[in-house]
């Protein structure tokens, strides 16, 4: 049911109770960090509103007429009670901001997240964080399902109910051992011959593997000869000279810098994608979460 129209509004109750408590309006004033004239507008403003005179004033002071008193009286366990109200949703909103659990794809997760929490960790340290990671598919899946406050995601699609904003923008990477015969040419390849080679994939549900997917679909795109959901799998199967792999350049920038694999780029091709934050849609970022976000924007 609505609040009645006279009580919707309880700081006029809450200096009401602080006259009866002092003595008068300046002490009330005071103890509330307001002026006494601006005390007193809002004392008459609450007499307007009730329709009777609930403060008497005189030369020597102000004190609570009788109305006054009964008002006040009246008054005071719904104002007490506002109180622990607001207490419990700051203790609700304290224990929310204790507590962040967030879901990464493995390429965050294991490549860039590890910095971003460490700023986190030095802007909230009482922040407990849980970490979760699976394919791009998976974290949306949990931020749908209330399982995570905020996700990171490679992939290009945007499952319906949630929020997307980028953090950054990464670009895919064609590695091979090498001993492939690739690693000998002039290390640029079609990307015809690339979408007709078999290669080391990660499963269906990866972002890493759908951004590859869009990127050569003029192209008909041969089946992985091996299908793993771990990045370093991917690069061990690599090394080993199994077969081509297209990972995102964070996960391959030691490998390539070492020389264990080798690097070549894809002709006529943009195999950029965008590294996306993302959260339930109708909510917005706060606390914790929205920290990790503007960290990520930032840091990325």
């Amino acid at each position: 049911m609505p609040l009645p129209p006279r009580v919707t509004e309880l700081a006029g109750f809450d200096l009401l109770l602080s006259v009866a408590r002092l003595g008068g309006i300046g002490a009330a004033a005071r103890a509330h960090g307001i002026s006494q004239p601006a005390a007193s507008a809002r004392i008459q403003q609450l007499e307007a509103r009730i329709g009777v005179a609930l403060v008497e004033r005189s030369p020597r002071g102000s004190r609570l007429s009788k109305a006054g008193a009964l008002v006040a009286d009246w008054a005071r366990p719904v104002v007490e009670a506002a109180a622990d109200l607001e207490a419990g949703i700051a203790a609700l909103r304290d224990e929310r901001d204790s507590h962040l659990h967030v879901a990464a794809s493995l390429t965050v997760a294991e490549y860039l997240l590890p910095k971003w929490l460490a700023a986190l960790h030095t802007l909230a340290p009482g922040t407990a964080v849980a970490l979760t990671s699976g394919n791009s598919s998976e974290v949306a899946n949990r931020v749908l399902a209330g399982e995570a406050d905020l996700g990171f995601v490679e992939g290009p699609d945007l499952q319906t109910g949630l929020r997307a904003e980028t953090v950054a923008v990464d670009e895919l990477r064609l590695v091979v051992a090498p001993a492939h015969p690739w690693a000998r040419r002039a290390r640029r390849i079609g990307p015809d011959e690339l979408a007709a080679t078999p290669l080391v994939s990660r499963e269906r549900g990866s972002g890493t593997r759908r951004a590859l997917e869009l990127a050569l679909a003029p192209h008909r795109l041969a089946d992985p000869l091996l299908e793993l959901s771990s990045t370093t799998a991917i690069k061990a199967a690599v090394m080993e000279g199994i077969a081509p792999a297209v990972l995102g350049a964070h996960t391959v920038a030691a490998e390539l810098a070492a020389g264990t694999l080798v690097g070549l780029d894809v002709s006529g091709t943009d195999l950029r994608r965008a590294l996306r934050v993302i959260w339930p849609a109708g909510q917005a970022l706060r606390g914790p979460a929205a920290d990790l976000a503007a960290i990520a924007a930032r840091g990325a």
